[in-house]
């Protein structure tokens, strides 16, 4: 469990959110003719609904009254047009068992992650809310903060859960069961339950370009950053991450820059970590936190972890984090958000249309 208690440098203004539509001056073909800009879609504007609480961002005095209520508090990054965070209001909140679950246990507060207004942080500490989004290293929305009543954050949700994984990390917060186990070792049990056999029997999604064992990760000499797979048999999400975004034109180019390694995340398979510790792929997972099926943890060249995705997320965004990490833009530009924005433009100005929204 972490306390959000944090200090950050001086931001810019967001220069280029990723929904806007900006003028780009024509570029030209070899002709000489002009191209026209590509199609920005899937971009979604929402509506939260009314249940929301109305809060004045103090957050200390948030997590005492919903204490006073049997409660705890969420804090909810979102911004403008992302559609993952309007499967999250449409799809989960607009659940009637789930958006009751929430109201019932949970008071929910609303943060842009590029807004202006000011904050009182845990701790006493004031930042605006793009401020508190970037001291917390927000790269993607929706992203979830679930606190207890010592005001610290019992479990953290990097991206969209879709209902049922969703729904497995309120009954772990709301039953506080942070203190009897983590959350990949509570979803582990839940698994057990419903799963007829071992969790980690069943082939996984196989392709030329994985690493094959055994599986070494301080043994790689050709400067590559390294993304490591995490997944399981029978993952419908694993088996669209291979079969749709793997495939997509854009992939190839990108995989090529990596060491690619696929683990089967409840198995006891070998891994040497890039820092040299001998552990399994199953103990490495629970001890990164991973809570969703196929999640993907990046290394750069020298072994330092560069950024992870632990849910949901479409080809777009998938391969802008591999874009992301194969060009070290992460050195120069600390926002992934703003980097996805400018690649978005990027691939427009040469004419081809971006769909943020598609397998």
């Amino acid at each position: 469990m972490m306390k959000l208690n944090i200090s950050i440098p001086f931001l810019p203004s967001l220069l280029l959110s990723m929904l806007s539509i900006l003028f780009i001056g024509p570029t030209f073909a070899q002709e000489g003719q002009p191209v026209a800009m590509g199609k920005f879609l899937g971009a979604m504007e929402t509506t939260h609904p009314e249940w929301f609480k109305e809060s004045f961002l103090d957050f200390e005095e948030d997590i005492a009254e919903a204490e006073e209520q049997g409660k705890r508090l969420i804090l909810y990054f979102h911004q403008a047009g992302c559609p993952y965070c309007n499967k999250l209001v449409q799809d989960n909140f607009a659940d009637p068992e789930i958006g009751q679950k929430v109201q019932n246990l949970f008071d929910l507060v609303a943060i842009n992650m590029w807004g202006d207004r000011e904050v009182v942080q845990v701790g006493g500490r004031e930042f605006t809310e793009k401020t508190l989004a970037a001291a917390l290293n927000v790269n993607f929305t929706p992203t979830l903060l679930f606190f207890d009543e010592n005001k610290e954050v019992v479990l953290r949700l990097d991206g969209y859960y879709p209902a049922a994984e969703f729904t497995h990390a309120l009954d772990y917060v709301s039953g506080k069961m942070e203190d009897q186990q983590e959350f990949p070792e509570y979803l582990a049990s839940i698994k057990m339950e419903s799963n007829s056999g071992p969790l980690d029997s069943g082939p996984l999604n196989g392709a030329e370009w994985l690493a094959s064992g055994p599986y070494d990760l301080t043994g790689f000499n050709d400067n590559k950053p390294i993304a490591v797979l995490f997944e399981e048999p029978n993952c419908e999400t694993c088996d669209l991450l291979h079969r749709k975004t793997f495939r997509d034109p854009a992939a190839a180019a990108l995989l090529d820059q990596f060491n690619v390694i696929q683990l089967n995340r409840w198995a006891d398979t070998e891994v040497v970590k890039p820092d040299g510790a001998r552990t399994s792929a199953a103990q490495w997972a629970m001890d990164l936190g991973l809570g969703f099926s196929p999640s993907i943890v990046f290394f750069d060249a020298n072994g330092q972890h560069v950024i992870t995705i632990d849910a949901m997320f479409k080809t777009f965004h998938t391969l802008g984090i591999f874009d992301y990490v194969a060009s070290s833009a992460y050195l120069e530009e600390p926002s992934f958000q703003r980097f996805l924005s400018e690649r978005a433009e990027h691939i427009r100005s040469t004419g081809v249309d971006v769909d943020i929204w598609k397998y």
